[in-house]
């Protein structure tokens, strides 16, 4: 199992960035799929998911209102819109997959892609 992270760039503040993360080897309609954000010196935090079905989805407040996950079936990939960016969003951006478990626990997540660069300059 194979995920894909892309997507990443720099930008201004007030920007969009739309982040892409694409498996191989999984199915990624029956997994749930988040993101989560790791900055210098700090913890990997939890920034969005969706769950199994994909109706529901699930965001981290500080980026509620500005992110938007959605999956793209067809293509077997979880996107992540990001406008209105801010530089406290400057981050390395993982996507991984959840067979079950907790959303937001990144111990829970069974597969993860290899991070993509997101800077935001002010």
């Amino acid at each position: 199992v194979q995920l894909q992270a892309s997507g990443g760039g720099l930008v201004q503040a007030g920007d969009s960035l739309r982040l892409s993360c694409a498996a191989s080897g999984l199915i990624l309609s029956n997994t749930a799929v988040g993101w989560f954000r790791r900055t210098p010196g700090k913890e990997r935090s939890f920034v969005a998911a969706i769950h199994w079905g994909g109706l529901r989805t699930y965001y981290a407040d500080s980026v509620k209102g500005r992110f938007t996950i959605s999956r793209d079936n067809a293509k077997n990939t979880v996107l992540l819109q990001m406008n209105t960016l801010k530089p406290e969003d400057t981050a390395l951006y993982y996507c991984a997959a959840l067979l079950s478990g907790n959303l937001y626990s990144s111990d829970d997540y069974r597969f993860w892609g290899q991070g993509t660069l997101v800077t935001v300059s002010s």
